[in-house]
């Protein structure tokens, strides 16, 4: 083996060990469930406020319970459930954001409970009580939710009317589960800021954080998140499912959201043939559209939903 030989084979193995190296901070900074210090409270679900009274009236309720299932691949996940104070079908399943929980989905949860519905809020893989030690951006969170919606059917009676609602993270959840096969007790689908694809949303990331580009550092870390979490990036993709979709969405964007791009409305938006609204909020940075002005907020939502739930 003459000497330039030697030196390429050297020059390989170490760009290897390089980019596995890059690769596994990266998962280790983005999937691996931790206190981020990009988020810097300022993305959805990712504090707990005591000052507002809907998060007083959330964590004082007392009609509050906890529900638990074991996910196909062996995980305790944990939601919590708020019955409506009259017997009524109407539930909503909600999905929060990255690195947050249940405990930070008051002031949503208030809004579903003043119009009457049973609510429950899980805690997504690898965040709040639930079991799990990677954050799966909505792709096996699908399967949970199926999970979650087969067991309120089971608890609330098989006339149970379902609707999912999803912020962030939560709402790349909901988007990814209307392409499964649902059952017809889901009715309609609300997403909030929900990302088109992870690859995109990671890419974006990149670039916007690090000023890097997405190749190759998305593509290795996406193999070690294979490895180590059972699922590339690129089959979470939001897109892909709503293109299976047939359920009425709902669409809700901030134009001022620099965390999950406003242009990414347009990609999910178009993606569905089911029936469709989109709302954008004027000046509402990521997933402060419900803060920015609740009041429209909570009248388009509820407009939309009178539709579909009866």
């Amino acid at each position: 083996m003459n000497r330039v030989v030697k030196i390429l084979i050297a020059l390989v193995v170490l760009i290897v060990i390089v980019l596995l190296g890059a690769g596994m901070y990266f998962y280790n900074y983005a999937v691996v469930p931790s206190q981020k210090d990009f988020l810097a409270g300022d993305t959805p679900g990712t504090d707990v406020e005591t000052k507002k009274p809907e998060e007083k009236w959330f964590q004082n309720e007392h009609n509050r319970s906890y529900w638990d299932l074991t996910s196909k691949d062996g995980l305790k996940l944990k939601a919590i459930y708020l019955p409506a104070e009259a017997k009524t079908d109407k539930n909503v399943i909600m999905a929060h954001g990255y690195m947050g929980s249940a405990e930070t989905m008051a002031s949503f949860a208030k809004m579903y409970h003043d119009w009457g519905y049973n609510v429950l809020v899980p805690d997504a893989r690898g965040h709040g009580e639930s079991e799990g030690d990677y954050i799966g951006f909505g792709w096996p969170e699908r399967k949970d939710y199926l999970q979650w919606i087969d067991k309120v059917i089971t608890e609330n009676g098989k006339e149970a009317q379902i609707t999912l609602y999803g912020i962030s993270m939560g709402g790349a959840t909901v988007m990814m589960t209307s392409g499964e096969t649902l059952p017809n007790n889901v009715k309609a689908i609300v997403e909030d800021c929900g990302y088109s694809t992870v690859n995109s949303e990671l890419a974006y990331q990149l670039k916007d954080m690090f000023n890097l580009p997405s190749f190759p550092l998305v593509p290795v870390t996406s193999m070690i998140t294979k490895i180590r979490a059972g699922y590339f990036f690129g089959e979470a993709s939001s897109v892909a499912q709503l293109k299976k979709n047939t359920l009425p969405m709902l669409f809700i964007h901030g134009d001022a959201d620099k965390f999950v791009p406003f242009e990414m409305l347009d990609d999910v938006y178009n993606a569905t043939n089911g029936p469709k609204e989109k709302y954008v909020v004027s000046g509402a940075a990521h997933a402060k559209a419900f803060t920015v002005d609740p009041r429209t907020y909570q009248e388009t939502v509820a407009a939309f939903l009178k539709k579909y739930v009866n």
